[in-house]
């Protein structure tokens, strides 16, 4: 019995070896010829951002273009028939959309009295001043008449413009003004506190420069002259008979 029972193991043991061997062969090939997963790599993909550019936005009541204020002397000589005469020139560019607003000062000097449309008057020494509105693509001309009186210092004298101007009613974007104007005393004028004529204005509301309304008054003094003499009675001769 021990020997068949020992020759049954035997044959079990005989019969699995080779099972265990080809099994074993199997692992070895599919090792060998199994083909190496390949590592990936991923790339995330790169978001670019979108920078959005904000619109530039006017800002209202500015300047595009710097509006002009001079002065134009046209008589410097004070006399007794003579009066002093310079005119605030102020223009607007017509490519601004808002209104040149203007507040003036004029220094005066001891003696010296000013008058002009829409300024106060001023008489020995003092300050006078005016506000003046010019549209856009529009001029202004602002005529001031100079005087001296009998307290007035024979020589020459000088008259300062000071203030500010601004766009609109934007009265923190304010600039200054400064701007002189010299004039000489030969004598005191004829009437210094009167206020002279407020200079006409043509139908546009354009003041007429000052040399065609002393043209005009030569013109038409020149023909009433002509017409006067034309009227003149005829010369009657009388013959006395001896």
């Amino acid at each position: 019995k021990k020997t068949l029972l020992m020759l049954c193991v035997l044959s079990i043991i005989a019969a699995g070896i080779p099972a265990a061997l080809a099994a074993n062969n199997e692992t070895n090939v599919t090792n060998a010829t199994a083909t190496p997963t390949a590592n990936v790599t991923v790339t995330p993909a790169v978001t670019t951002p979108v920078v959005t550019t904000p619109p530039v936005a006017t800002t209202p009541g500015k300047f595009r273009v710097g509006p002009s204020i001079t002065l134009r002397p046209v008589t410097e000589v004070i006399e007794t028939n003579q009066d002093g005469i310079v005119e605030l020139f102020m223009t607007n560019p017509s490519l601004n959309d808002v209104t040149l607003t203007v507040d003036a000062l004029i220094k005066v000097p001891s003696g010296i009295h000013v008058y002009g449309e829409s300024f106060g008057q001023g008489a020995g020494a003092g300050v006078v001043a005016g506000t003046f509105s010019v549209p856009p693509g529009t001029s202004r001309t602002i005529i001031v008449t100079v005087k001296a009186d009998k307290s007035a210092r024979i020589g020459s004298h000088t008259l300062s413009f000071t203030g500010l101007y601004w766009p609109g009613n934007d009265k923190d974007n304010y600039q200054p003004l400064s701007l002189t104007y010299s004039v000489t005393v030969k004598e005191p004028s004829k009437d210094p506190e009167s206020a002279p004529a407020v200079p006409k204005t043509d139908a546009a509301g354009k003041e007429i420069p000052l040399t065609w309304i002393i043209l005009a008054a030569v013109i038409l003094g020149g023909i009433a002259v002509i017409f006067g003499l034309g009227r003149r009675p005829p010369k009657t001769e009388v013959n006395l008979q001896q």
